[in-house]
């Protein structure tokens, strides 16, 4: 029984209120009684509190039963909305939702700079943008995460950004003092984990997801919290090294896993091998169709060196599940089968190794529902995720 003073138990108790009524969508009073454990009377008291916000919405549940209709309790969606951002390499990545999580728009802006103050002044016109636009909700703009591609410490500076060539910068800070709102930073590869915890694996309290983009990261949730080790910069796996005296990297080593099982060390050995400026899947795709001997060669390297560092994971973490969020693995005919044969350890114990389903949507759907998760102070969510209602505009500068 939670005991202290009385404001800390009533946050308490709004917390698992608001819990509920996002796991169940729908919820009546009486079951939200059974399954928090709190009185009748707490739980009229705190929903009397949340509808005055804003925050829910009474539903009257229609059946075909004799006697009164219930009253079902659920999140207001409409009252607020989340806005994640990618801060990629040679593009920015919006993403806004609702409060359910669920997608409004997304938007694209291609960038040719790694200066930081030219993205940073970007950032704050953009931000700016959507506070104006949204402003017709009760709540408008409820919270701002941005994914980095790179090291952020637990205080939240960016430590290092490899491709951008960031050392030490304050974004966060930089940001705040502008725009006058809260900003949040998180490693992308972690909100990639987050978001399929969040819209795909609701039982699963311990997941990795290994991105395998631009390099490679690990997001890692342990007991359906962020594993951030002791500055925040857990997670870098793709510099394990698995080939000592290997190809060198960006980090000072050589032989990293990045360099043999990331998407982007794909792409620079056939961008170069062919001459092909801007490869794209597309192009990949019809050469694995046409059967391109060179190139079904090149894959099957790529998921022999990804096999051997996903082992090296599982060894370590022994996760319910991992998640693989790559491109080339969809297209590419039966890579998780293949994946699966060369993990044959009888020491490596798993439950559930697959591809995404949310692809490379997950890292701004995870930076949504951080967001999210941070304005209802609640210690996890599920939601589900719904392509249809998204619509998706690219703008190029």
């Amino acid at each position: 029984m939670v005991t202290g003073d009385a404001a800390y138990i009533k946050k308490i108790n709004r917390s698992l209120i608001i819990r509920e009524i996002v796991k169940e969508g729908m919820i009546s009073r009486a079951d939200l009684s059974k399954v928090t454990a709190l009185t009748r009377a707490t739980i009229s008291a705190q929903v009397a509190d949340l509808l005055d916000e804003g925050l829910i919405i009474e539903t009257q549940l229609e059946h075909n039963h004799v006697g009164r209709k219930p009253i079902m309790l659920s999140l207001n969606g409409q009252a607020g909305y989340a806005l994640g951002i990618d801060l990629d390499y040679g593009q920015l990545s919006f993403t806004l939702s609702n409060l359910l999580g669920q997608p409004i728009s997304s938007t694209t802006i291609e960038i040719d700079t790694t200066d930081y103050f030219k993205i940073l002044h970007l950032l704050m016109e953009q931000i700016q943008k959507y506070r104006s636009a949204y402003t017709d909700s009760q709540y408008g703009i409820v919270g701002i995460v941005i994914a980095i591609h790179g090291l952020v410490a637990t205080d939240e500076i960016v430590h290092y950004v490899p491709r951008f060539n960031w050392h030490d910068v304050h974004l966060k800070n930089d940001l705040e003092k502008v725009l006058g709102i809260n900003i949040y930073l998180e490693n992308n590869a972690n909100l990639s984990a987050f978001a399929e915890r969040v819209f795909v694996h609701h039982e699963t309290n311990n997941l990795l997801c290994a991105t395998l983009y631009s390099g490679i990261g690990l997001g890692m949730m342990m007991n359906s919290e962020f594993f951030r080790g002791h500055d925040g910069y857990a997670g870098e796996a793709g510099h394990m090294i698995i080939m000592p005296g290997g190809k060198p990297c960006n980090c000072g080593n050589k032989g990293c896993w990045e360099k043999y099982a990331s998407e982007s060390s794909i792409f620079e050995y056939l961008s170069e091998k062919r001459k092909i400026k801007n490869l794209t899947y597309e192009q990949i795709q019809g050469w694995i169709d046409e059967g391109d001997e060179e190139v079904h060669e090149l894959l099957e390297q790529f998921i022999y060196y990804l096999s051997i560092g996903l082992n090296n994971m599982i060894n370590m973490y022994n996760p319910d599940v991992l998640v693989l969020d790559s491109e080339l693995l969809r297209i590419y005919p039966n890579s998780l089968d293949k994946i699966n044969k060369n993990l044959h350890s009888s020491i490596s114990h798993y439950r559930e190794l697959l591809i995404s389903s949310i692809g490379k949507k997950s890292c701004g759907l995870g930076a949504c529902a951080l967001a999210i998760k941070y304005f209802l102070e609640v210690p996890m969510l599920n939601f589900y995720y719904n392509e249809q209602k998204e619509k998706n505009v690219s703008v190029i500068n």
